[in-house]
């Protein structure tokens, strides 16, 4: 198990991409904490899917478009643990409209969770990994709707485009201090969250984009991740 006895964080950890990080994870050795906003039954019922496999895994909830929380979250990690190794950046919403008829609002609860909750559990990660450990992993879900844009999607582009350039940036930052920092582009993956997109679309179209003309699963994401 090459990620033995290493602590992680996933937010948005409970269903979907984050589900599946969470279980490779967690496979590999380590202790997982993973972040999920509000089905306490799916958060339960993955700590004991985890469980059964002799693995380490607990649900916090937290909304983690609230900056207070990833202080929260990541302190009583480090106050459990003593450190925290990888941090893997999950949790994303979408509130897809066409630009014309999306209101600050649909824009707000994108960014503020795809993208300002990245920045706040970055921030507190780093302070703990750079400079009190001078080691960690940080992996940021992106996505390739960042560079191959659907219409509809003008907040969710823009927050995993941002995404894309602030990886870099953490990456040249936090390199010296050995904290390797980088993101993870899923395309098309059949969960919950891209039901709508993939409906309107069709799935066999879809698949005609695809060389392997397949959808992704959780698990492939998951794999490149514990990479």
């Amino acid at each position: 198990m090459q990620l033995k006895d290493q602590i992680a964080l996933v937010t948005g950890g409970s269903r979907g991409i984050g589900r599946g990080i969470v279980l490779a994870l967690a496979k590999e050795g380590a202790k997982v904490a993973f972040v999920y906003h509000s089905n306490k039954d799916a958060a339960t019922a993955l700590e004991q899917e985890v469980s059964a496999a002799g693995g380490v895994a607990k649900g916090v909830q937290a909304d983690v478009s609230d900056p207070a929380a990833a202080e929260t979250v990541v302190n009583a990690i480090v106050a459990e643990h003593g450190r925290l190794d990888i941090l893997v950046n999950n949790a994303g919403v979408i509130r897809d409209k066409l630009f014309v008829r999306m209101g600050l609002d649909d824009w707000n609860a994108v960014i503020n969770t795809n993208l300002t909750g990245v920045f706040a559990f970055c921030k507190v990660a780093a302070d703990q990994m750079a400079l009190k450990q001078r080691k960690g992993r940080i992996v940021n879900i992106s996505s390739i709707a960042a560079e191959h844009v659907n219409k509809g999607q003008a907040n969710y582009a823009a927050s995993k485009g941002a995404i894309n350039s602030f990886t870099r940036v953490l990456a040249a930052e936090l390199g010296a201090r050995n904290v390797l920092v980088n993101a993870v582009a899923p395309g098309f993956i059949a969960t919950d969250m891209s039901a709508a997109v993939r409906n309107m679309a069709g799935e066999d179209n879809l698949k005609k984009l695809i060389p392997v003309k397949r959808l992704g699963a959780a698990e492939d994401i998951a794999s490149v991740v514990v990479f």
